[in-house]
């Protein structure tokens, strides 16, 4: 099952990734080292090559007899350097001071050919920023994780990654009783819009001065022959976040949590907890029940990003000369970032390949549609895809449209806006067939539904595990059709009434 995916120029074995630590080369006061716990008696859930292909490993190492002792935290990787890095932030919008990573250890970064990928440990024990709690993970949110992780990335949306999941049969108390697990996280950097906001509530200029420079250095060192590179810092984030927020609106994910400590200064989604992707079709959708007054629902994306960006702003406004120009850089960049990705996102989607002047309009009109009727998000764009784009005869008997038109209880307000789809699509004169196969590489036919994710986290609680493979094959390709898993693709089903998910993880 677990297959490589694509070769690599250059393969590492486990014993030998070449780690090149530049975090742990900060000051001390930036991170506490923190040696991972460990499991007791470890298993392999799942791993993914497609991940374990960042790192350029060896094949052979996904499934060797020292990869669970090393994922799990029992054993060090040679050359790592764990440690568990401070930052501050915003929960759902009060500033509650000191965080840390909690349950995280970075082990170091390992350099490959043209990348440098930071290795994570989440779930593997206590570290000194727990704040009390156990620095556990359960396999059930490890798994949610997992998947999430790699499902962002076979849709192109920004995102960190997630290599494998180890579990155990620790129990853990949540709201039950459950099982431990650790996932082991992949990004650029962990860096957060936290970790500058830490150093500029306590007013300590040089830390937060060494963070930005740090940041520039290693991933934007074109910023430095800027005139101030740390305005250019705060352009380059809000480009990025409105490019990331663009791209879950455009594919209905709702991230649940968005806490400025959960903001990637590079614009990758980071932190997946209680997630959701938008199935009946509702802007004010809350997927996080732990979230009572819906801060973070799907509509309130968009503004939240931005207001974790002017908070981001107020971080770095020491390095950056005025309140005024932070706001202003945010307001000018993240606007435009947002508003032309997600405008070239849903011209996607509904198969617009040129521009019209009146495609702004159309496109609230299709989410107004949809917002009035409440159709399933993306059965509606997929099904859309394999309609003709001209009228037939069997366009006027209804039969083509069935597909569509059998989401909506009043099937005439559907007809009535698939005939303004066609009108504009005769506006491009583009070739039919050419027009369906975009829409379909852009329009997902497998997302990670809930009812999904824990059809998989029920079987590998029995430890079966061949469920939550089937759910990565498809959602790293969720475009093809996969017909051997066409069930994953369908309405939740009746047992799936009432799912929820909340913060404990």
């Amino acid at each position: 099952m677990i297959g490589r995916q694509r070769p690599t120029n250059r393969e590492f074995t486990l014993n030998a990734l070449p780690f090149d630590n530049s975090f742990a080369r900060l000051p001390a006061n930036f991170f506490r080292p923190s040696r991972p716990q460990g499991l007791p008696e470890p298993y392999l859930v799942a791993v993914s090559a497609a991940a374990a292909d960042l790192l350029h490993l060896d094949g052979k190492e996904l499934g060797c007899s020292d990869f669970c002792d090393y994922f799990s935290g029992n054993t060090l990787l040679p050359g790592s350097e764990p440690l568990a890095a401070v930052y501050s932030g915003h929960q759902f919008g009060d500033w509650v001071g000191q965080l840390g990573d909690g349950r995280a250890q970075l082990l170091g970064e390992v350099k490959t050919p043209g990348s440098t990928w930071e290795i994570q440990l989440k779930g593997a024990g206590p570290t000194p920023y727990c704040r009390g709690f156990d620095g556990r993970a359960v396999l059930r949110s490890s798994i949610r994780e997992f998947l999430c992780s790699e499902a962002m990335a076979g849709l192109g949306v920004p995102t960190t990654r997630a290599l494998c999941i180890v579990g155990s049969d620790l129990p853990i108390q949540r709201e039950s009783v459950e099982t431990a697990a650790v996932v082991t996280r992949l990004a650029p950097s962990f860096v957060r819009f936290g970790s500058f906001q830490h150093w500029s509530g306590l007013d300590k200029d040089m830390e937060l001065k060494l963070l930005a420079d740090y940041v520039i250095d290693r991933f934007m060192p074109h910023l430095r022959e800027l005139a101030n590179p740390y305005q250019a810092l705060l352009q380059d984030a809000a480009q990025l976040t409105g490019k990331m927020i663009a791209h879950w609106q455009a594919v209905g994910f709702m991230h649940g949590v968005m806490n400025t400590d959960n903001m990637s200064i590079l614009g990758l989604t980071l932190d997946y907890g209680p997630f959701g992707f938008m199935e009946a079709f509702d802007a004010g959708h809350v997927c996080n029940h732990s979230d009572r007054f819906g801060r973070y629902a799907y509509r309130a994306q968009p503004r939240i990003a931005k207001w974790n960006l002017y908070a981001l702003g107020d971080a770095l406004v020491t390095l950056i000369g005025h309140p005024d120009i932070a706001k202003a850089i945010v307001d000018e960049h993240y606007d435009l970032a947002y508003q032309s990705t997600f405008k070239s996102l849903m011209q996607a989607k509904l198969g617009l390949l040129v521009d019209q002047p009146n495609d702004d309009d159309f496109i609230s009109q299709t989410f107004g549609l949809l917002q009035a009727h409440r159709p399933d998000y993306h059965l509606f764009f997929r099904h859309l895809s394999h309609l003709p784009g001209q009228y037939t005869a069997d366009n006027e008997s209804n039969r083509t449209d069935a597909p569509v038109r059998d989401l909506f209880l009043d099937r005439e307000a559907c007809d009535v806006w698939l005939k303004l789809w066609r009108l504009r699509l005769s506006a491009e004169e583009s070739d039919d067939h050419k027009r369906q196969a975009a829409m379909l590489a852009v329009n997902p036919k497998y997302i990670l539904r809930n009812w999904v994710a824990e059809d998989a986290i029920r079987k590998a609680q029995a430890k079966d595990f061949s469920g939550v493979y089937e759910v990565l094959h498809c959602l790293q390709r969720p475009f093809d059709e996969h017909p051997e898993y066409e069930r994953y693709a369908a309405l939740p089903p009746d047992w799936a009434n009432g799912l929820s998910v909340s913060c404990s993880s």
